[in-house]
């Protein structure tokens, strides 16, 4: 008996310096897991969005050796009334409306500054939807009718198989996927801990196999469609997003930092939902669109892409919210009304009747609840009418 009780104490030592060989070893990985894990705490949240490549692992974006471009300071506007409420209520870290390219509000909450990088979460994909608007003028990628797997071979067998770049960019590739933050064994937070861990997207996207129906029917949002454009882009250049996008557009924004994009355990840019810049820069590039892909005299992107991927194109219901080729358009909108929108409360809004452009980027935990982001737009539309 006591000879047995040796030999699993020895074995118990063994198991200990193994495990915490395997701990070090893995150190890094768990931490970021362990930071995901905390990420959208009550108490956390706001410094976490403002530093989030202490959780994951990131790439810069190149702001290229320009000087930044001015945003000039115009009278403040006079804020409509409940406009303190919303910001307390939807828990906002930063308001910025501008109005003909001038500054007429800026404002930072909760501790967080102008220098702060924040992150987009879903913004990204209109990022990357002006990317794409770019690459098919210059024939990189064909068509929007080309079947993605002609340029993403990886995804042949998967859910994707049939469906076109059209259809990713519109949410209507058919895949079924859960896109339920609140659940923590949903699709979507399944990918966060996959991003986290070190994992790989292509392989998480190329492991989906189900589908809801057929590609082009039906509109269901689900953000790794967008990481499939991702491989598109990739696929049809041999280039690495972050500096696809760095080149093509935001070496031209004249930004006032370079930020930078999440990525997986490959190196792969995170581009659904995963670029960090100040609210400031976030607001160049909204100008930039909002002025019909022209910034400081130059065309970034075709006026011709804005036009189309801002306008509701989806296979949307009556009911719901319009969407266009990774754009969201409200419901009930006048012409060049569209929005760029991430979760937890991230805007930018465009309104080019107005010459209006409004960044919110938020810590807003309730970001679901029932009649929020129909608000959200009613004081977005209230802010842009004030000027």
């Amino acid at each position: 008996m006591r000879r047995l009780l040796k030999l699993l104490s020895y074995f118990f030592i063994i198991f200990l310096i193994c495990f915490a060989a395997l701990a070090y070893w893995q150190r890094e990985a768990l931490s970021r897991l362990i930071a995901v894990n905390s990420l959208f705490d009550a108490d956390r949240i706001v410094s976490n969005f403002s530093n989030m490549n202490a959780a994951f692992l990131t790439t810069p974006l190149d702001r290229g050796d320009g000087s930044i471009s001015a945003l000039p300071v115009g009278v403040e506007m006079a804020l409509p009334a409940g406009t303190q409420d919303w910001i307390t209520d939807r828990r906002v870290t930063s308001l910025l409306v501008l109005k003909g390219g001038q500054v007429r509000h800026e404002s930072y909450y909760q501790g967080t500054y102008a220098e702060d990088l924040r992150i987009s979460w879903s913004m990204a994909k209109s990022y990357l939807s002006a990317l794409l608007g770019v690459l098919l003028q210059e024939d990189k990628i064909h068509s929007l009718d080309d079947l993605v797997v002609d340029y993403a071979p990886q995804l042949r067998g998967s859910a994707y198989e049939t469906a076109t770049i059209r259809n990713v960019l519109n949410m209507a590739s058919g895949v079924k996927f859960d896109e339920d933050y609140l659940d923590y064994n949903s699709d979507i937070n399944r990918m966060g801990r996959t991003l986290a861990l070190g994992g790989t997207l292509d392989q998480f996207a190329s492991d989906l196999t189900e589908t809801i129906a057929p590609p082009g029917d039906a509109w269901h949002y689900v953000s790794i469609d967008t990481h499939v454009l991702g491989m598109v882009i990739r696929g049809a250049t041999g280039r690495a997003v972050p500096e696809l996008l760095s080149e093509k557009i935001l070496q031209h924004l004249g930004l006032e930092q370079a930020g930078y994009y999440l990525t997986d355990g490959a190196g792969v840019a995170f581009v659904l939902g995963g670029i960090n810049q100040t609210t400031r820069d976030y607001g160049r590039f909204g100008l930039m669109i909002a002025q019909n892909g022209r910034y400081s005299g130059k065309q970034v992107v075709p006026q011709a892409w804005i036009s189309a991927s801002t306008r509701p194109s989806a296979p949307t219901k009556a009911a719901q919210i319009g969407y266009g080729f990774q754009w969201w358009i409200p419901k009930n909108a006048v012409p060049g009304e569209f929005l760029a929108r991430g979760v937890y409360g991230q805007y930018i809004y465009i309104n080019q009747s107005r010459d209006v452009v409004i960044v919110v980027t938020s810590t807003d935990r309730g970001f679901r609840n029932p009649g929020v982001a129909d608000a959200n737009i009613r004081m977005l539309r209230r802010l842009a009418k004030s000027l």
